[in-house]
């Protein structure tokens, strides 16, 4: 069986991660899911490739979200200070309620309340 370095971090049979493992008898992949062992006979390395970061979209709206909401009165968990901005959203599935984002008028601190 002749296998690159790549190949051998997923189980061919289940495509789930092989984990290393070293036994009297050497070095093994093994499988957590399924019987697969691979017993490794040479020695082997691979130069990581360097991942790029994703660039995330801000779903919460960004900077514009805070752009003309309206004020409460709420208690900022980090200055006391009892005013507050608020705006609300729709977070989870359509049954459940609301979530509501707080960013306090002094000091800028966010918070939210299911």
């Amino acid at each position: 069986m002749s296998q690159t370095s790549d190949e051998l971090l997923f189980c061919p049979t289940c495509s789930n991660l092989c984990l290393l493992r070293q036994t009297h008898e050497g070095s093994q992949l093994w499988c957590r899911t399924c019987p697969y062992v691979y017993s490794i006979t040479r020695r082997f390395a691979s130069k990581g490739a360097v991942l790029n970061k994703k660039q995330m979209q801000d779903v919460l709206g960004g900077a514009d979200a805070w752009k003309d909401v309206a004020k409460t009165d709420a208690t900022c968990p980090n200055c006391n200070h009892k005013m507050a901005y608020f705006r609300q959203m729709q977070i989870r599935s359509a049954d459940e309620p609301m979530t509501t984002f707080y960013k306090c008028v002094e000091c800028g601190a966010q918070w939210k309340e299911d």
